[in-house]
């Protein structure tokens, strides 16, 4: 079996998200996977935390995807099922041919073509 790029492996990524295949995220991550934005979060809080938002998604769009190395940036473009748009930036880290940790950096939101203030950090 071919092995996949790195661009390949984050589209699967985000495909079993969206579709809820939790087996398929299980192969690509590491075992000391982390998101650090997310305060470090280990790979059991991820699955907890993040993949039950996986049905509040419409669309997501990978629109870019810049390889370096052992990482890459990724743009991609988000729709929730109640109209909200807005774009994230992460970046995955990789160790060898599994995802190893990703931080994210949250984009504006838009909804009905109008930006979305977000609230505050407090």
């Amino acid at each position: 079996m071919p092995v996949k790029s790195r661009s390949d492996l984050i589209r699967s990524y985000f495909a079993a998200y969206r579709a809820n295949d939790r087996s398929v995220i299980e192969a690509v991550l590491t075992g000391d996977f982390t998101s650090p934005y997310d305060d470090a979060i280990d790979r059991a809080t991820c699955f907890a935390r993040c993949r039950p938002n996986s049905t509040l998604f419409k669309s997501i769009a990978v629109e870019r995807i810049c390889e370096d190395g052992n990482g890459a940036f990724v743009l991609n473009r988000c729709e929730t099922l109640d109209g909200k748009v807005f774009r994230n930036t992460e970046l995955h880290s990789f160790q060898d041919a599994r995802l190893h940790s990703v931080e994210v950096y949250f984009g504006a939101s838009y909804k009905d073509g109008v930006f979305v203030p977000q609230q505050p950090l407090s």
